[in-house]
């Protein structure tokens, strides 16, 4: 489970159906602990506005939502009779926008939007900082989901550069052995051309790392590489040498990597 620090304190952020709820219990330590943060929830609920304000959120989100059960809270909720648990909103009326779990990682969590206005009742700079947190572990996980996928696109493309080497560069009768040798020799044509390293060279360089060169690549490098594994099964096919190949596709590797680059820097200064 992810967890974001505000002002000191960790927040766990709970993943349910491709949304994000934020734990409204590690929130309510910042106000007065961990002794009195199932009271700070409930004296939170108990509001009127923040009936109306979780209320409206369900009628937009939840097409199961009991509004019969909403305005009867909304009716009562500000007297001082009424008193209103987050289990009780959400069983009496299927609320979705917040969740009570037992357990490991028990406690209270709300839907972002209703996490955020309960920012508020802990402190407006309380309330900024985890909007501003919350965004920062988004974007990071943005990054890695872009990775991911050029991290996959390249190893598919590879399948197309292996498949060019098998058929045009490996004799019909050759051991396993110098088979691998051959395939291991045009991967790190693409490897010198875009990293400057063998894999062999780039494993002398870095022993206490995992995985191989591509696995530590950036998003524009993969993007790169992916173009190229396509660009040299081309080349294959064509029969042009491996030198003269491995000159081309370095040669590309550099064009490419100062358009990505210079794409990603523009991008930089628009968003400032």
């Amino acid at each position: 489970m992810p967890k974001i620090t505000v002002q000191n304190i960790p927040i766990s952020i709970l993943s349910v159906n491709e949304r994000d709820y934020i734990s409204l219990t590690d929130m309510a330590t910042a106000k007065n602990g961990d002794s009195r943060a199932a009271d700070i929830i409930k004296n939170w609920i108990r509001n009127r506005y923040t009936i109306e304000f979780i209320g409206t959120w369900e009628l937009i989100h939840n097409p199961h939502f009991k509004v019969v059960e909403f305005d009867n809270f909304k009716m009562h909720a500000g007297l001082p009779s009424f008193v209103l648990s987050a289990s009780e909103w959400v069983e009496r009326t299927n609320a979705i926008g917040i969740i009570v779990k037992k357990g490991r990682y028990g406690g209270t969590y709300a839907h972002k939007d209703i996490a955020f206005e309960f920012g508020s009742a802990i402190s407006v700079p309380f309330k900024l900082y985890l909007i501003e947190e919350f965004q920062r572990l988004k974007a990071e996980e943005q990054k890695l989901i872009g990775w991911t996928a050029k991290r996959e696109l390249s190893k598919i493309n590879y399948k197309i550069h292996t498949d060019a080497v098998k058929e045009n560069l490996i004799p019909t009768e050759v051991t396993k052995t110098q088979a691998n040798t051959i395939y291991a020799s045009e991967a790190d044509v693409l490897n010198v051309a875009m990293f400057g390293l063998t894999a062999k060279q780039w494993r002398e360089a870095n022993p206490d790392l995992k995985g191989n060169i591509r696995d530590y690549a950036t998003i524009n490098e993969l993007i790169a590489l992916s173009n190229m594994e396509n660009l040299n099964a081309v080349f294959i096919e064509q029969g042009i040498a491996q030198g003269e190949r491995l000159i081309k596709l370095n040669q590309i590797a550099i064009h490419q990597m100062n358009i990505l680059e210079k794409d990603a820097l523009n991008n930089r200064k628009l968003l400032k």
